[in-house]
C-alpha cells in the first residue's frame, strides 16, 4: 500500500479559530472551503482538522457527544462533505481528529450509563464503588484535581483522565471498542484519508490499586495490554489507504519504533517531550539543549526503522516565535529551516507559517483553556497574588495558539465582520497572510520555500539523521545523507552570535547554499561566525 504520506506536508486547522464564513465571530467548515486555494499555495498535501464533532465544548470538541454529526457553530454534514470533495478535488487530503479515550458527559451512552448500575450502557465506561468523601484512589487528572467524580445516584464515581465532563471509555468492554470500529469505518467509508489518534495512548490502565512512585500519569500512560486494542485498530486501518498519526503520551522513541514501524500500529507519532523550559514561572522559554536532546533522539531512535511527526506548534502549546525565536520574521525562519528538513512528515500549525506570536492576555477572562483556569485558582489558593498568577499562567497557555488566523491587516485580521469568539492579536497589522504573499522575503514565502526543496529531493524523506555540534548551547546543527547526496543543515536558534567550529571531514568538503534566512553567509569553513537566528542550508558538490 502507498506510503504517499511520507513524501507528504500536513497543516493543522484548528476551525474554530481558522475563518469564519458566516459572519458569527467562530470559524467554521466553508471558512476552510473558501481557504482552499491559500493551502493549495503554500504546497501542502493534507489538512488535520481538530474535531468538528457535535459537542458541549468544554474542551473545545474534545468531548464529544455525537461522533457521526457536525457542531452547528461549524456547518452540516453536507458542509463537510462539500469540503472533502473540494479538498480532493484541490489535491488534499483530509485527516480527521479521533477521540476514543473518552466522550462527553452529555453522550447518549454516557446518559444511559448514569441512569443505574443495571443500565446495559453502565460498563461503557469506569466506575468503582466510592463515598463523597473517600475515592477510589488518590489519581490525579491531566487537567488537575481527582481523576474521579462521584455520583450520588449510584454510590459510585466515575473515572476521567481529563475534565469530569469526559468520562473515559471501558475499552475492556467488547461492545464499546465495536461501536468505535464500527464508527470509525464509517468515516473512512466517506471517504477521508485518515486519523490523528487523540490521547490514544490512555486507553489502557492500571488496576486501581496500582502504587504510583513517581510520574503521577503513569497509571494510565501507555499501560501494558494496550497492544491488544492497538492490533484491533490497526486491523480496521490497513484496509483502507489512509494515514494514521498518533498522539502518544508514554510512549518513549525507543517503543515508538514498534508503534511505527513497517508493520506498526501506526505510520507515526508525535514525541510529547521536547517543550524543555527554563526561566522563572511567567517567563520560562525552551531551553535549546533540553530541545535539541530530545528531537536528535526521536531522528536516532526512530531511524530507519520507524517514523517522526515532526512539529514545533499545535492547538496545546505557545507560539514557538515566542519562546525560542524573538518574534522576528528572521527567527521564525530559522525555526521553520530547523525543523522542516529534519526526516518525518512535517505538521505546520495555522499562523505559524507566517510568524504568529504569543497574545498578550490582560485578564483571566480573555482566557478559554479550562486547564488554565484550574491552574490559576490553584495558584491563588497558594497564595499567589492575581497579578502573579495571571502572568503565570498565561505566559504558556495552550490559548496563544487559538486566537484567530491573521488573513490581513484590517479589523478583527480579515478572520470575520464579527466580534470573534477570541480577541485576535494586535500585531495582525504587522503580522498578516495577505502582506506576506506579496512579500518575497516574508516568512510565508520562506515556508513555501521548504516545503518545495523538501519535496524536491528524496534526501529528506529518505536520508540518513546525523546530529553535529551536539552540546553547542546556541545551535542546531545536522546533516542529511543519502547514497546521492548530503545535506548540512546550520541554525543559531538563539539571540547572541555565536562561532561553530564544524568537524574537519565537513569543513574540507565543497558545499553550495541552498537556503538561507539572511543576505551575508560565508562559505564553509572549518570555522564559523553565526549572528542571532542566522539558518543556513548546504547542498556537497563535486
Amino acid at each position: 500500500m502507498s506510503r504517499w504520506w511520507k513524501n507528504a506536508v500536513g497543516y493543522q486547522i484548528y476551525p474554530r479559530s481558522f475563518r469564519d464564513a458566516n459572519h458569527d465571530g467562530i470559524g467554521d467548515l466553508q471558512g476552510i472551503i473558501e481557504k482552499l486555494p491559500y493551502l493549495q499555495s503554500l504546497g501542502v498535501d493534507f489538512i488535520w482538522l481538530n474535531p468538528v464533532y457535535a459537542s458541549p465544548n468544554v474542551d473545545n470538541g474534545y468531548d464529544i457527544s455525537d461522533y457521526q454529526d457536525i457542531h452547528p457553530d461549524f456547518g452540516t454534514m453536507a458542509d463537510f462533505e462539500e469540503l472533502l470533495g473540494k479538498a480532493h478535488a484541490a489535491g488534499i487530503k483530509i485527516i480527521m481528529d479521533l477521540v476514543v479515550n473518552h466522550t462527553s458527559d452529555q453522550h447518549p451512552w454516557f446518559l444511559e450509563a448514569k441512569k443505574g448500575k443495571d443500565n446495559p450502557y453502565r460498563d461503557y465506561y469506569l466506575w468503582a464503588d466510592a463515598t463523597e468523601n473517600k475515592l477510589p484512589n488518590a489519581w490525579q487528572s491531566f487537567f488537575g484535581g481527582s481523576t474521579w467524580t462521584y455520583d450520588d445516584n449510584s454510590g459510585q464515581a466515575y473515572f476521567h483522565v481529563f475534565a469530569p465532563e469526559q468520562p473515559d471509555l471501558n475499552w475492556k468492554n467488547p461492545q464499546v471498542r465495536e461501536e468505535i470500529y464500527r464508527m470509525i469505518r464509517w468515516w473512512l467509508d466517506l471517504g477521508i484519508d485518515g486519523f490523528r489518534l487523540d490521547a490514544i495512548s490512555h486507553i489502557q490502565k492500571e488496576p486501581w490499586d496500582f502504587r504510583i512512585t513517581d510520574n503521577p500519569w503513569a497509571p494510565f500512560m501507555n499501560v501494558a495490554g494496550i497492544e491488544v486494542y492497538m492490533q484491533e485498530l490497526k486491523e480496521i486501518f490497513d484496509a483502507y489507504p489512509i494515514m494514521t498519526v498518533g498522539e502518544a503520551s508514554g510512549v518513549s522513541s525507543k517503543k515508538a519504533v514498534h508503534w511505527t514501524k513497517e508493520d506498526g500500529y501506526l505510520n507515526m507519532i508525535f514525541e510529547l517531550e521536547h517543550n524543555v523550559r527554563e526561566g522563572q514561572p511567567g517567563a520560562e522559554r525552551l531551553n535549546l539543549l533540553g530541545f535539541k536532546k530530545v528531537l536528535s533522539r526521536w531522528q536516532k531512535d526512530l531511524g530507519a526503522n520507524g517514523w517522526n511527526a515532526l512539529y514545533v506548534e499545535n492547538h496545546d502549546n505557545p507560539r514557538i516565535a515566542s519562546i525560542l525565536g524573538d518574534e522576528s520574521p528572521k527567527s521564525a525562519k530559522a525555526i521553520a529551516t530547523m525543523y522542516m528538513l529534519l526526516k518525518g512528515t512535517p505538521f505546520i500549525y495555522q499562523g505559524q507559517e507566517i510568524g504568529m506570536t504569543n497574545f498578550a492576555f490582560e485578564s483571566m477572562e480573555q482566557v478559554d483553556a479550562q486547564d488554565s483556569h484550574n491552574l490559576y485558582r490553584l495558584l491563588l489558593d497558594k497564595g499567589s497574588s492575581p497579578e502573579e498568577a495571571l502572568r503565570n499562567v498565561t505566559h504558556w497557555t495552550r490559548d496563544h495558539s487559538r486566537t484567530p488566523l491573521q488573513w490581513e491587516g484590517g479589523m478583527f485580521g480579515g478572520f470575520s465582520e464579527l466580534l470573534p469568539w477570541m480577541a485576535v492579536n494586535a500585531n495582525t497589522t504587522q503580522v498578516n497572510i495577505f502582506d506576506q504573499e506579496k512579500d518575497e522575503q516574508s516568512v510565508l514565502s520562506h515556508y513555501k520555500h521548504l516545503i518545495r526543496l523538501r519535496k524536491a529531493q528524496p534526501v529528506y524523506a529518505e536520508g540518513t539523521f546525523e546530529l553535529i555540534l551536539k552540546n553547542h548551547p546556541q545551535v542546531f546543527a545536522y546533516l542529511r545523507k543519502s547514497d546521492t547526496k548530503q545535506v548540512l543543515v546550520l541554525t543559531n536558534l538563539s539571540r547572541n552570535p555565536c562561532q561553530i567550529d564544524l568537524p574537519t571531514r565537513i569543513a574540507n568538503k565543497k558545499w553550495q547554499l541552498l537556503s538561507t534566512n539572511t543576505t551575508d553567509v560565508p562559505a564553509v569553513a572549518k570555522r564559523l561566525q553565526m549572528q542571532p537566528y542566522d539558518a543556513w542550508v548546504f547542498e556537497e558538490i563535486g
